[in-house]
């Protein structure tokens, strides 16, 4: 198994691959471009993005510039909170198409849960997988009182939900639940934002195998069974971040980074968006 051929099964029958490149914050064109690229010629083939990051066309001008079948690759994308609702969901979808320069995408997620438009954003998205737009519907920071209430409506449910997930904020309880359910789990913010690198126990195991501490926490998110989107602009850690195949954590080692997690949030919390209808002041 290497990089492009780690496939993650669906359980609407479609695969994902499991290790993605995220592109959040890049949002200079030709940055962007170069990134993706060069993402490509070492093995990626899931690229990520979504409304909010603003940067949906310079992806769509990276994929035409790789000139590659559209079957090589897989796109996600998420409906931001300003677009959700029937109507503004679909439209805005149909806006990110024409960004992207692509009849469909693979995935689409909500991207933040919230409850003034939580059935009707749902409703969109069964919709728009029925038309063809998308292959695949998902979520992103969905906890597990939203997928249950979703579960009270929905003709189908998700088939990935994407969460802040990283050593110090494992979310054991969540992956659980979702695999229950035939949930993907997908970790974005993989590598903690940096902020882990420093962490003693890493920077131990890393030096025991000669890799860095971010191939580590890779490696420990592939080992957990789940999908990752990590993100760089930096060519030689877009190739280190997928070079993570060629070695093993033991079971001590896999405790050891288990120890770690305190539950510390870098980023917002779920409950607090659904209950704002936005990203509140964080």
């Amino acid at each position: 198994m290497d990089i492009s051929t780690n496939l993650i099964p669906l359980a609407d029958g479609n695969q994902m691959p499991a290790h993605g490149f995220g592109v959040y914050k890049i949002t200079d064109d030709q940055e962007l471009i170069k990134a993706v690229t060069h993402a490509y010629q070492v093995g990626y083939r899931l690229f990520d993005t979504a409304q909010m990051y603003e940067n949906e066309a310079a992806l769509g001008k990276a994929l035409k510039e790789l000139n590659q079948p559209r079957d090589n690759y897989f796109i996600t994308t998420k409906v931001a909170e300003k677009n959700q609702g029937y109507d503004q969901a679909i439209a805005s979808v149909k806006e990110s198409l024409a960004r992207l320069q692509l009849d469909y995408v693979d995935l689409l997620l909500v991207h933040w849960p919230v409850n003034e438009h939580f059935f009707a954003t749902w409703r969109a998205f069964e919709d728009l997988k029925k038309a063809g737009l998308t292959k695949s519907i998902g979520v992103s920071n969905y906890s597990m009182i939203h997928l249950q209430y979703l579960a009270t409506q929905a003709r189908e449910m998700p088939v990935v939900d994407q969460l802040e997930r990283h050593p110090w904020l494992q979310e054991t309880p969540m992956i659980k639940y979702n695999q229950e359910h035939q949930i993907v789990t997908q970790a974005w913010a993989p590598l903690g934002r940096g902020q882990l690198m420093e962490e003693p126990v890493l920077k131990q195991i890393a030096d025991h195998h000669d890799r860095s501490v971010a191939q580590v926490i890779l490696r420990w998110h592939l080992q957990s069974g789940i999908s990752f989107i990590p993100k760089s602009v930096h060519e030689a850690r877009i190739s280190q971040n997928a070079a993570i195949y060629d070695f093993s954590l033991t079971d001590e080692e896999m405790a050891l980074i288990a120890s770690l997690d305190k539950n510390h949030r870098l980023s917002q919390e779920p409950e607090l968006v659904y209950e704002f209808n936005q990203q509140y002041p964080h």
